[in-house]
């Protein structure tokens, strides 16, 4: 199984938009993103994303850019900021060996989730960058690559 981490893009700030949607950077930085996962030809048969705005609207229009269907995503608890790194693990049980999943977060969570996967360690994890995770096993897995979103968008 390949487990992609994203955080959710650029969002207005809570002052500004309660709600933190994403801004007009942040907005750019996703389509840039999601060109770059379609350029590397990578496989993903299921989006995760927390409920927060911000990550379901990176959800939204990562699947758009990969023509992954909107109403295929899962909406997730087990990816909300300080939700524990093993809720996620739970939910990668349900679904196939073979399979290829984004699931698109928050910080702490996604840091903590890969500080688990690497059994140690720590990763910048950037608005709409990519990390990808190879697994073999619940809490087995290997780092394959860490893309800032500049390198994805290039």
């Amino acid at each position: 199984m390949k487990l992609y981490l994203m955080q959710h893009a650029l969002a207005y700030p809570a002052e500004e938009d309660p709600e933190r949607a994403l801004n007009p950077i942040g907005i750019e930085q996703t389509k840039q993103a999601a060109r770059g996962l379609k350029r590397l030809g990578l496989k993903v048969d299921l989006i995760m994303a927390s409920p927060k705005r911000r990550a379901q609207q990176t959800a939204a229009l990562i699947a758009e850019g990969i023509r992954y269907p909107y109403s295929d995503i899962l909406t997730t608890e087990a990816l909300l900021p300080d939700s524990a790194p093993g809720e996620v693990l739970d939910l990668l049980q349900k679904e196939s060996n073979e399979s290829g999943i984004l699931a698109v977060g928050h910080m702490p969570n996604l840091a903590n989730l890969a500080r688990e996967l690497m059994q140690g360690g720590e990763l910048l994890i950037e608005n709409s960058g990519l990390t990808c995770f190879e697994m073999s096993g619940p809490k087995t897995a290997v780092l394959e690559f860490h893309l800032r979103a500049k390198d994805l968008a290039t």
